[in-house]
């Protein structure tokens, strides 16, 4: 079993290596701030990470640095550092871009903000599946659905829907394998493996290993 390390100090001769081990209630760094927002089981959410009005499935991870808002990401997610998902956008329609235009409060202009641009953000969520990768610096667009299984390579920008099990690369993002077989990806996804409860986790857990050996025992579910 590997061991999870966390290092906590500003001075690197007396930083202490301390054991991080998960548990069913959430881990979230000190350092990160979570806003109207739900977090599944074992999910672990590293330094500097803001997520604000969404929901990180089980087992899913954010490796630090990161930020989320207005988005639904699914179990099983591995999400690198300097990620960002759904990131801020401006009123490009309107003669001024500036978020003063809607964050009037702030600047002094109005008694109340624009609520129409904000509920037009809330509207265009990001939706990734389970056992998504994110890679290194990736940023997805509003609006964008990844599927369940894909990949998307470090410093991705991803602008258009990515299939399941897809791999996907550059700026913008575009598809240049499937991880597996069309037939394989059927199967796969019937199997709802991300469904399964604790007990069936660690009962099959081995299988996960080979693609072959998980097919031939897990075709009942």
């Amino acid at each position: 079993m590997s061991m999870l390390y966390e290092y906590e100090s500003l001075i690197p001769e007396k930083q202490v290596r301390i054991e991080k081990e998960l548990d069913e209630k959430p881990t979230i760094h000190l350092t990160s701030s979570i806003r109207r927002s739900f977090l599944g089981s074992w999910t672990d959410i590293g330094p500097r990470v803001s997520i604000a009005e969404s929901e990180v499935g089980d087992y899913t991870y954010l490796a630090g640095d990161a930020s989320v808002i207005y988005a639904k990401i699914g179990k099983y997610c591995s999400i690198a550092s300097h990620v960002r998902i759904n990131p801020g956008n401006h009123p490009m329609w309107r003669v001024m871009q500036h978020h003063c235009t809607y964050r009037r409060v702030q600047y002094g202009l109005d008694i109340k903000n624009d609520k129409a641009f904000f509920d037009w953000r809330r509207a265009d969520r990001v939706e990734i599946g389970h056992d998504v990768w994110l890679g290194h610096g990736v940023i997805v667009m509003a609006g964008v659905k990844i599927g369940t299984g894909a990949v998307v390579g470090s410093g991705a920008v991803v602008t258009k829907n990515i299939p399941p099990y897809a791999i996907a690369v550059g700026v913008p993002a575009k598809v240049i394998k499937m991880r597996f077989d069309e037939d394989i990806i059927e199967k796969i996804m019937k199997t709802c493996w991300w469904d399964w409860d604790r007990k069936t986790l660690k009962e099959r857990f081995n299988d996960f290993l080979d693609l072959e050996t998980f097919l031939k025992n897990n075709s009942d579910y």
